[in-house]
């Protein structure tokens, strides 16, 4: 696919997941970009609506998934404000996949922790998909997620299933929460003590705000978790997605193509530093 120009995808489904989230489910209409289109979970499209302008947004469906392709947006600017107000039945540009996604062959046969913060959870819920599609090469799974308000929390269905699986740890926390919150008030590092994971056969992946996984990762350094084994992605201004325009450049690499996901070693001298 030449991924320098978008591709007419239609809009085969819209889900609203919460007042400002939703989900656009797409399809290339030309039968041969739909056939040659790939992707791997942790990669994202360019999403172009005509008239506007284009977004980076993250890929969270399974590559398997009968070729359609989802990506669940936030409506909090000109371009994701226009895509909220599309139908099914609309039509949209592609282009992409763009950027390095999980490092899954590395992945298998190991426990894996996967923590997301805020409503950055996106880039994860492909990995999560993949995971629970293909349970038995994992072993045990533990999925946490933290929010600052648990008005906040969605997908509960999905969370419910993914606690369903077998041997999967599922835990979930607010800084704030109503009466009604069943689960933990406080940081996401705070469910640390209940995580089920072998040490010394682990991999963790992370999404969210910076400051959230530099904690993350310090307190698996201090654990003795090795650095290579944590995983992060990353966010920036991302707005040519091939290293052109250098918004998202980050020291000597570049989010969009060399990213978004990170080995924390690979960024861990300029990770947190003011500026970068």
């Amino acid at each position: 696919m030449d991924i320098r120009f978008p591709h007419e995808a239609e809009i085969v489904e819209r889900i609203q997941e919460s007042p400002n989230l939703f989900t656009l489910r797409l399809r290339f209409t030309d039968p041969q970009t739909q056939q040659a289109y790939q992707f791997e979970p942790g990669q994202f499209n360019m999403l172009y609506l005509y008239g506007a302008g284009e977004v980076p947004i993250s890929i969270v469906s399974d590559p398997m998934d009968d070729n359609l392709y989802d990506h669940t947006i936030r409506a909090v600017g000109r371009v994701t404000q226009g895509l909220a107000d599309l139908h099914k039945g609309d039509y949209i540009g592609v282009r992409g996949p763009f950027g390095r996604g999980w490092p899954l062959e590395q992945a298998e046969q190991k426990d894996i922790v996967i923590v997301t913060g805020g409503l950055g959870c996106a880039p994860t819920v492909s990995v999560i998909n993949y995971i629970m599609k293909r349970r038995e090469r994992f072993g045990t799974v533990n999925i946490v997620q933290g929010v600052k308000h648990s008005n906040d929390f969605f997908w509960k269905e999905r969370y419910d299933m993914w606690r369903n699986s077998p041997n999967t740890n599922v835990l979930l926390a607010a800084d704030a929460g109503d009466a009604i919150w069943p689960w933990h008030i406080g940081p996401v590092t705070s469910l640390f003590d209940q995580l089920e994971y072998d040490p010394d056969n682990v991999l963790i992946m992370m999404c969210g705000p910076e400051g959230m996984m530099r904690a993350v990762s310090h307190h698996m350094i201090e654990n003795n978790i090795d650095e290579q084994s944590l995983w992060l992605s990353m966010e920036r201004n991302m707005q040519c997605a091939i290293g052109h325009c250098g918004h998202c450049q980050f020291g000597e690499k570049f989010i969009c193509k060399d990213g978004p996901v990170f080995s924390y070693h690979e960024i861990s001298s300029l990770f947190g530093i003011k500026g970068y």
